[in-house]
């Protein structure tokens, strides 16, 4: 099963040179920009753990790129993203969030659905771990 959050997900997993051109646009757009990882993809687990800082001074992709080489490197099992958030307005607002990198093996979820009083469906997903 491949995970699919983010921008980009339906496709191929983008090359190195593909994630440094969309770090390019970003950092052309005043977007700072961050990598964080997680060991669990589940949808609801919206916050991920931090690489570092966030790069707002960068000016170009290739600080990025090394810090990725080096998350890569500590975190190879992991889930790896890249984010790109705009702070011009005082707060910052995701303007671009994209995995560039996976674990060999994904977890698969499975959905479980419960009637429940009054004719009400509820849905729950469920991480089944091997």
């Amino acid at each position: 099963m491949r995970i699919t959050q983010g921008t980009f997900s339906f496709l191929p997993d983008l090359t190195d040179e593909q994630i440094a051109k969309q770090v390019e646009y970003a950092l052309d757009q005043g977007w700072a920009v961050s990598i964080e990882h997680t060991d669990d993809p589940h949808p609801r687990n919206t916050y991920w753990e931090m690489w570092g800082m966030p790069m707002f001074d960068l000016k170009d992709a290739a600080g990025l790129m090394t810090e990725l080489k080096e998350c890569r490197k500590v975190f190879p099992d992991r889930y790896i993203k890249v984010n790109a958030f705009d702070s011009t307005l005082g707060f910052e607002t995701m303007r671009l969030s994209f995995i560039v990198d996976r674990p060999a093996r994904e977890p698969e979820f499975n959905l479980r659905r419960t009637d429940t009083s009054g004719r009400n469906i509820r849905y729950e997903l469920e991480t089944v771990r091997s």
